[in-house]
């Protein structure tokens, strides 16, 4: 496996990524590593390289990167209030078609077994690319909002259930105080009633951010059964 800073465009703009892939073979199935609310740090680039040393070619682009570098701020009321505010879901959808489009480029990357996950900020991002890109074949969200955003205005993954395009996995704490268990029960409804394919797993021990194993948040069992959980949903839908 090797990994290293890469830049990929999107419009005009040269943004800053970070890609692992394995060191031999390929071309290899595609994960975007969509990141939490703290940017493209040390805890996500972690797990691009996990994802690598599973088989996959994982891109984690800096989706914040226009606004400024989120993984150098130590004040996350600045991060809450005046970075993800202002970066519209729209933008953040182009940018993650454009990972699609470098992965496709590059030759490393076999598009056509298409996977996302994301954790926290990036968890609803998952859903909502779901959503929006036909071309996915699963996708696996960690605790990420499902009726509420940090972005002015845009729908909600609540609103798109009916619009997914891919399977969906959400690995969810039952401890979260961010997120009501009646929104999961909401979304897995939604899900149900649209004849979408979509699992939703709750860990009750478990909390907000319990992957974060930088974080005093990490649950260790919850977050070992969670990976698990992901890596088996991708190969029952053709990311492998």
């Amino acid at each position: 496996m090797y990994a290293h800073e890469i830049k990929i465009a999107s419009g005009s703009d040269q943004l800053p990524a970070y890609e692992a892939v394995p060191e031999q073979g390929g071309p290899f199935p595609v994960v975007l590593v969509v990141q939490e609310i703290f940017g493209v740090n040390d805890h996500i680039k972690d797990i691009c390289r996990r994802l690598a040393n599973e088989g996959y070619f994982a891109i984690a682009l800096d989706l914040f990167a226009r606004q400024g570098d989120v993984s150098k701020m130590t004040n996350i009321q600045e991060v809450l209030h005046k970075i993800a505010p202002n970066v519209s879901d729209e933008q953040v959808l182009a940018d993650l078609d454009a990972s699609v489009e470098y992965a496709r480029a590059s030759g490393k990357g076999d598009v056509e077994r298409l996977g996302i996950t994301g954790f926290c900020w990036g968890g609803r991002i998952v859903w909502l690319y779901a959503a929006h890109q036909s071309q996915l074949h699963a996708a696996a969200a960690w605790y990420g909002r499902l009726t509420t955003g940090f972005q002015k205005g845009g729908k909600q993954p609540i609103d798109v259930a009916a619009e997914l395009k891919a399977p969906v996995l959400g690995l969810y704490g039952g401890k979260d105080q961010s997120i009501p268990m009646a929104d999961v029960e909401r979304m897995r409804k939604a899900i149900q009633r649209a004849g979408k394919i979509g699992e939703i797993v709750v860990y009750p021990d478990a909390g907000h951010a319990f992957n974060a194993d930088y974080r005093p948040s990490y649950h260790e069992a919850s977050s070992k059964d969670a990976w698990a959980k992901m890596l088996a949903w991708f190969k029952t839908y053709g990311v492998v």
